[in-house]
């Protein structure tokens, strides 16, 4: 795969890190090399897929995929970027409702002119999207409500508090939807006969985790060299760090689901892109951003849940034309565009955002 040509810039990144190079030139070969390592990432796990069926392979492809984003976030929140951290949630959620989505929706349905899906399967993470929403808008009503009675430095306190709380109650849901998804209610949220691998799996199980296991780490060096990089690179290059947290970082981090949602939408194996797309997304809302908390609580960077309301706005954007589009399971290209054009005016909004003074 071309793609693995960028590994180059795996030394590359190490090299300029370890000779004090321009911190410019750190964050591009750190992001650089990331896109590739997410991408091995996401071969493992499709050969994980294989074995395993689609349903727990899809929720594995979602799962190293986040990896590579809590890792880059984990490293944000250590160098007290809470706003960064916090754009970047929201840039995952959308970059997978909208960008990863309408990539797989849009690739493939050129190449077949519909494609069907387990609609069970994506109504009940679509249900789940909406629940996400909730975990959003209910931090957010609360710190405007408690503004109004407590004053801001107070709130402040609370908004943390109470985002701790939620971070468990959010984990505890995710648990729930595992449970449903891999025991209870397995064979109703699998995939179609249709839609199973045509090709063994080259890869055997100790290999593929090795794999995955051995991309994680160096995916933990290149995020601490990129956000190290950080303030350099946004200065540099003229962008917001709104927009790098929104827009860029979720772009780096999803490489693995862009490669195994397109991939597998080619492949007119929708079933599999939508749980990759759609999974990740409640993932992202339900297990990495409470991990996030909970971990900033621990590390001494507490972080809440409360988002600014633009970035509501789009998310519940986000979610509603996402679940206008999995209601009847199936799906043609120019939905894909819908999608795509949605990111595209979002990502539009947070470049021309006005940075505070």
């Amino acid at each position: 795969m071309w793609l693995n040509l960028l590994l180059i810039f795996v030394p590359v990144a190490f090299y300029l890190e370890f000779t004090h190079a321009s911190g410019t030139l750190i964050f591009i070969a750190s992001a650089l090399a990331i896109l590739p390592l997410a991408g091995v990432m996401g071969r493992a796990t499709e050969e994980l897929a294989v074995k395993a069926g689609s349903t727990v392979g899809g929720l594995l492809n979602a799962t190293f995929g986040n990896a590579t984003e809590l890792i880059i976030a984990f490293f944000a929140l250590r160098a007290g970027k809470i706003e960064v951290v916090t754009a970047s949630i929201i840039g995952s959620i959308l970059g997978n409702l909208l960008l990863v989505l309408g990539l797989a929706v849009l690739l493939g349905g050129l190449k077949h002119k519909v494609q069907k899906f387990n609609v069970q399967s994506a109504g009940t993470i679509a249900s789940l999207l909406t629940i996400s929403v909730l975990a959003l808008l209910v931090p957010a009503v609360f710190d405007i409500a408690s503004r109004a009675v407590a004053g801001a430095e107070a709130t402040a306190a609370l908004d943390v508090r109470f985002s701790d709380a939620a971070a468990v109650i959010l984990i505890l849901l995710y648990v729930a939807y595992i449970i449903f998804s891999l025991v209870t209610h397995r064979e109703l949220l699998s995939a179609s006969d249709e839609h199973d691998d045509e090709h063994a799996a080259k890869w055997s199980v100790p290999v593929a985790l090795g794999v995955l296991l051995g991309s994680t780490v160096i995916v933990g060096f290149m995020s601490e060299f990129l956000v190290g990089g950080l303030d350099v690179a946004s200065a540099s290059l003229g962008l917001s760090e709104l927009f790098v947290g929104l827009i860029v970082i979720p772009i780096i981090g999803n490489a693995a689901e862009h490669a195994a949602a397109v991939t597998f939408a080619m492949r007119n194996k929708m079933d599999l892109s939508m749980t990759i797309a759609l999974g990740s997304t409640v993932q992202v809302a339900l297990l990495v951003a409470p991990l996030l908390v909970l971990l900033g609580l621990i590390i001494g960077q507490p972080m809440d849940l409360v988002v600014t309301p633009l970035e509501l706005v789009a998310v519940v954007a986000a979610v509603l034309i996402a679940n206008s589009v999995v209601r009847d399971g199936e799906t043609n290209w120019l939905e894909g565009v819908l999608l795509l054009g949605v990111y595209a005016l979002l990502g539009l909004a947070v470049f021309y955002f006005p940075v505070a003074a």
